[in-house]
């Protein structure tokens, strides 16, 4: 049984899902099937949100609490990445230089 420290890093947490996806047989998905299977868990989350927000749903809809919801998003995130190969603090760190670069202004 694979075990995260007391206080990961976002590379601890790749590393956990690539082993925890090992010992539980889900190693072989592909990224293809990992992004449909993260759809599905957005559309739990959109639900979770509804509810949340005091929105009609329908009483039959399958859904944990929002953070559990966004657990799953999560590690079907880290999962796609390592796929890949892609260091997700590295990346968010990339990225954000380049947000920061940004002008971002309200629609008219």
């Amino acid at each position: 049984m694979p075990k995260l420290k007391s206080q990961p890093t976002l590379k601890d947490f790749q590393q956990y899902i690539t082993e925890m996806e090992i010992e539980r047989g889900f190693d072989q998905q592909s990224a293809r099937d990992k992004c449909l299977l993260m759809g599905e868990e957005v559309g739990e989350l959109f639900k979770a949100v509804r509810k949340a927000e005091g929105l009609a749903i329908d009483q039959h809809s399958k859904f944990e609490n929002l953070s559990g919801e966004l657990a799953d998003i999560f590690i079907y995130l880290c999962a796609i990445a390592n796929r890949y190969e892609v260091n997700l603090e590295e990346a968010f760190r990339q990225k954000e230089i380049i947000n920061e670069k940004r002008v971002w202004k309200q629609a008219e």
